[in-house]
């Protein structure tokens, strides 16, 4: 079934709207993240949810209108005093009354007579703004709105406030998010008629009129029915999508494995230290799913450092005692290199054949390569995306091991499982996540926590510091550096910004280069691969001794003689970005530490995540502390790395809702698999308007 012809209307182009000119339709696909080579849509409108509401229906006059708050007022228009010529930083005041008293409208820089015809003398204006105070006198200040009679009805008395951007004004997102309401269909109901009942909620279309043109601030709440109905839509969709995916890589029966236990025995005799609990518990999982004749679906959570690798090949060694090959796929070249350095030394001592295959291998190791995964004699793969390449050939691929999970697709993660035709699926994420969104994220994985360190990793000593003291921290980096130590220092843009007042990485690297010479190299997403892994190799050879990097180093670099890892502009990270950055030190034998600078001022936001960071190491803690931050889901940093954020549910306020998402998704699809008829057609709309389609291919028949 291709999308129904009744979403259409939401899914036309910006640009085919009337008032929306190629240059406001290109600032709309920016801001609303479109992929790359298509526009927004009249749907991304929609789901752009305000984050308040103005109230202007305060209607009782000048004499009861109250300072700070806003107030709408029918005035007669007095007289006009402009400032007096030559002296342009003296306003423009417009004296104004009504039955009840007098107040002064203001505008500084009101050059060109426009003030006078938007308000003329003698005429009646009806003026919307907040109040405030001059000299004992009550004025508004820039008002945000000045009617005629005839346009009152135009002016939004409940006015929803929309985050921004830079050359997008309120009014004008509010005008086009207007007309695109009045387009939206009577689509067919999804929810289930006990839910809709039990709740009282409105239909789709109601709820969405009502959250961006609500008659009253209640109607538009995050805790009213309008966005309740809502949010739990969008909660249905994900759990749908889920547990679609879900049921195609668990659906057809696995192999029960049998394992010898001879290679897992020698893997962990050669290990250089003993497993943790949490290890041998992960470990003890892991082989009872794959002795089991369902295939197995579970995810492994570790913190930074917690041994999940060493988990992942004890899982491969059984696999391999089964007879079957193994695949472990890392979202970059870097992190696959990373795996594979640490997993040839084992494997190579216990026998088991393991290869590297990257997209910047030359002809010859390709073939050599693919030979010995289409013979069997290769027992482990390690990779990227190239590994689901149609040229790769398994002899017998019984496990997909996937590594930091949230920046693989569903798509890419069923291309892999596919070369196995019973592959059983290891997910593997350094993101701690809460409890809570677990469900929302993995749908009903199986789940295995790493909460140990393994023994001999060494604390943090974590510093927060403002970047006035820059003079001090390259000193004591000197000091340090002659003593042996090497360094990452970590930016968040690759080039300056002329938006943003933030030291990038290549001018980081300059100022650097000033003190330290040939001793500092560069890495960052837009180099070349070969020119990002030659930086790299000479950092982890010690041939060089700072690191200047962007977030491209969050995940997966082990460079354990590295102690020091200095984070500027700390204030523009997320909780958990800082800590896998963080996490790239204290790996060897000596005490490491991290360097947080930021620049004043700093919000109450940043300077809890700060005070956090600061103050623990957990990173269950640090998530959870995240999560209540963040407010918006999207702990998982999401943007960045393709997980799902939410649009229009709000995990803090609509959380206990995703329970009931979660069961009414596995109830319509244990009654309807393939939903067919009207029940189905309907929930496969749903998956639709919120671009979960990708999962309608996945469908089974009962």
């Amino acid at each position: 079934m291709s999308r129904p012809p009744a979403l259409d209307p939401l899914f036309r182009s910006l640009h085919s709207i009337k008032g929306v000119g190629p240059q406001l339709s290109a600032l709309l696909t920016r801001f609303f993240g479109a992929p790359e080579g298509q526009e927004a849509v009249a749907l991304d409108l929609l789901m752009h949810m305000p984050t308040g509401i103005v109230d202007r229906r305060r209607m009782d006059g000048i004499a009861n209108a109250v300072h700070n708050n806003i107030a709408t007022l029918k005035l007669h228009i007095d007289r006009h005093q402009p400032p007096p010529r030559g002296r342009p930083h003296i306003p423009h005041r417009v004296f104004a009354h009504d039955e009840t008293g007098e107040i002064q409208l203001v505008y500084f820089r009101a050059q060109g007579g426009w003030v006078e015809k938007l308000l003329p003398v003698g005429e009646t204006r009806y003026v919307s703004g907040t109040i405030g105070f001059f000299q004992g006198e009550k004025q508004i200040t820039h008002p945000d709105y000045v009617v005629g009679a005839d346009k009152f009805e135009d002016m939004p008395l409940v006015e929803p406030v929309y985050p921004l951007t830079h050359g997008l004004s309120s009014r004008a997102l509010i005008k086009l998010t207007r007309q695109v309401l009045e387009t939206v269909p009577d689509l067919p109901e999804w929810m289930p008629a006990e839910r809709l009942a039990e709740f009282g909620w409105p239909s789709f279309r109601a709820a969405m009129h009502a959250s961006h043109a609500p008659d009253t601030p209640d109607e538009a709440q995050l805790w009213s029915k309008n966005r309740m109905r809502l949010a739990y839509d969008e909660y249905l969709a994900g759990q749908l999508a889920l547990l679609i995916v879900r049921s195609q890589l668990v659906a057809p029966r696995g192999i029960a494995r049998r394992f010898t236990g001879e290679i897992s025995s020698r893997v962990e005799a050669a290990l250089p230290y003993t497993l943790t609990e949490g290890q041998r518990l992960a470990v003890e999982d892991i082989r009872r799913d794959l002795a089991a004749p369902e295939r197995m679906s579970r995810l492994l959570q570790g913190d930074v450092g917690a041994g999940k690798t060493v988990v992942a090949l004890m899982a491969m060694a059984a696999m391999a005692e089964s007879g079957a090959q193994s695949a472990l796929m890392t979202p970059t070249e870097i992190l696959a290199s990373q795996h594979y350095r640490t997993l040839k030394p084992l494997c190579d001592q216990v026998g088991l054949g393991i290869v590297l295959l990257t997209g910047k291998m030359t002809a010859a190791e390709r073939r050599a390569a693919l030979s010995g995964i289409a013979d069997g004699s290769t027992a482990i793969v390690v990779g990227t995306h190239a590994l689901f390449q149609s040229g790769v050939e398994f002899h017998n691929l019984g496990l997909t091991v996937v590594d930091e999970q949230h920046r693989f697709g569903v798509h890419q993660r069923l291309a892999l499982s596919e070369k196995g035709a019973h592959a059983d699926l290891l997910v593997m994420t350094a993101t701690p996540i809460p409890r809570t969104l677990v469900l929302t994220h993995f749908g009903d994985m199986a789940v295995s926590i790493l909460r140990e360190k393994p023994r001999g990793r060494q604390p943090i000593d974590t510093a927060v510091l403002s970047i006035g003291e820059y003079g001090r921290v390259i000193q004591r980096l000197e000091s340090r550096i002659a003593e042996g130590a090497q360094a990452f220092w970590v930016c968040p843009l690759v080039e300056e910004s002329e938006h943003l007042e933030v030291v990038a990485a290549e001018d980081r690297f300059a100022e650097l280069k000033k003190v330290f010479g040939d001793q500092v190299v560069l890495i960052h997403g837009r180099m070349s691969a070969a020119a990002k892994a030659e930086a790299m190799e000479r950092f982890q050879r010690n041939g060089a001794k700072i690191l200047v990097a962007t977030t491209v180093i969050e995940v997966g670099v082990d460079v354990p003689n590295a102690t020091i890892m200095i984070i500027e502009h700390a204030e523009r990270f997320g909780l958990a970005q800082l800590h896998q950055l963080r996490g790239r030190v204290g790996r060897g034998s000596q005490r490491s530490a991290c360097l947080l600078l930021y620049k004043e001022p700093l919000s109450e936001t940043a300077k809890a995540r700060l005070e956090t960071i600061k103050a623990t190491e957990d990173g269950f803690v640090i998530a959870e502390k995240d999560l209540e931050l963040r407010g918006q889901g999207d702990v998982l940093g999401t943007r960045q790395s393709g997980m799902p954020g939410y649009h229009l549910a709000v995990p803090d306020v609509h959380r206990h809702l995703l329970e009931w998402a979660h069961e009414d998704a596995r109830n319509a699809l244990t009654r309807n698999p393939a939903l067919t008829g009207r029940d189905g057609d309907a929930l496969r709309t749903l998956l639709y308007l919120f671009r979960k389609d990708l999962a309608i291919p996945l469908l089974r028949a009962g």
